[in-house]
């Protein structure tokens, strides 16, 4: 069996996040790459989100170009990120980069990017970055790996999609991008989505709605955000796609590490959305046949204790509903909006609805995230 996991970053996040000051134990996407024990691009890839500042693009397997502060605000380059996620997938490349200008070098360099020369016994793994013409493109080395490790051909036999805010939009759009694709129609996919929210004006189909090549989906999502353009979406699942949905304490980037007062800054005051969601990302990405290293594998009783913790901490939670990353807030009454298909309506509404089976938080719904689903 051959298995594919795709990690999508968040908005302005990348894939270097595991070391981010304001995620204590680094951000959990970029984590997850980080302790990913299979090969770059034959077994992960870990994708830059939108308005990151474009490190990526001496690797990917599609021609680009820089979207800047578009890519914050409106996700500018996600349909891009999407197309990459095709070609990789796929094994093979649609563009080479032949040149790397010493500004595009920097960059990487000022990120923290492994760019030195250098070639690990025994892999394909080799970066040279010359400022000029290249005699052997990162492309090619990267389809070198995806043969020399792939086994079984170069379409995976499973993809596992993981992704936060944006990039959990983005895990959608890679699904769909896959269901209308001939080649990767019938590779079944599981997604784990954190908090999914498109912003302003991104409200398309594609974006709302799954098919049934999504065999699992897994969301969660922060009950406490209330920033004006985060309202979240919970798509639209296929019959036959196994469903969880979890609302959890804490704003948008409380779920992914940040364990802050105000859900933006940093320190430890407020660890326990992070540490669940980690926990449980870890568990299904297990489960879904994706080998990790530094898992949390916390018990039933830890997991219990951080529960405990939310109901203790509920007054300091909804504190954070006054701050805003926007500067601006806004809400559905009391509530978070969100849009589930083609509507929106208010969290607690989401909530109560025989559409989201798994939206008790006690220990009898978080282990059922423990077991195969049945097929």
């Amino acid at each position: 069996m051959s298995v594919l996991t795709v990690y999508f970053c968040g908005t302005g996040s990348h894939r270097f996040d595991d070391r981010n000051p304001n995620f204590w134990n680094g951000e959990l996407v970029a984590t997850l790459a980080a302790n990913d024990q299979g090969r770059e691009f034959a077994h992960w890839v870990a994708i830059d989100g939108p308005g990151s500042g474009n490190m990526q693009n001496d690797d990917l397997f599609i021609e680009n170009k820089a979207y800047g502060l578009s890519g914050t605000l409106f996700g500018a380059g996600w349909e891009q990120n999407v197309a990459h996620a095709l070609q990789v997938i796929k094994g093979r490349c649609s563009w080479q980069r032949e040149k790397l200008t010493e500004e595009q070098y920097n960059l990487l360099k000022s990120a923290g990017a492994p760019i030195e020369d250098v070639k690990k016994e025994g892999s394909w793994f080799w970066r040279h970055y010359d400022y000029g013409d290249r005699g052997v493109t990162q492309q090619e080395l990267q389809e070198g790996i995806i043969k020399l490790h792939r086994k079984g051909g170069p379409i995976p036999s499973q993809v596992n999609i993981v992704g936060w805010s944006r990039g959990g939009i983005s895990c959608h759009m890679l699904a769909n991008a896959m269901a209308d694709d001939p080649e990767l129609s019938q590779v079944p996919v599981n997604i784990f989505a954190i908090d999914p929210v498109p912003g302003i004006n991104n409200l398309q189909p594609h974006r709302l709605h799954l098919r049934a090549n999504v065999r699992e989906y897994v969301g969660f999502y922060s009950r406490d955000e209330r920033s004006k353009g985060f309202a979240c979406v919970i798509p639209a699942t296929h019959p036959d796609t196994r469903t969880h949905i979890y609302p959890l304490s804490g704003r948008h980037a409380s779920l992914v590490g940040n364990a802050s007062r105000d859900g933006a800054g940093n320190g430890k005051h407020l660890p326990e959305p992070g540490l669940l969601v980690r926990h449980f990302a870890e568990t299904c990405l297990t489960r879904w046949q994706v080998n990790l290293q530094k898992r949390l594998a916390l018990s039933d009783k830890q997991v219990a204790d951080c529960l405990d913790a939310l109901d203790r901490d509920d007054a300091r939670y909804k504190d954070m509903r006054g701050y805003s990353y926007t500067l601006i807030c806004e809400s559905e009454g009391d509530d978070r909006r969100v849009h589930q298909g083609d509507l929106t309506k208010p969290f607690s509404y989401v909530r109560g609805s025989d559409l989201l089976p798994s939206t008790g938080l006690d220990i009898a719904t978080w282990r059922a995230l423990e077991f195969e689903p049945i097929r």
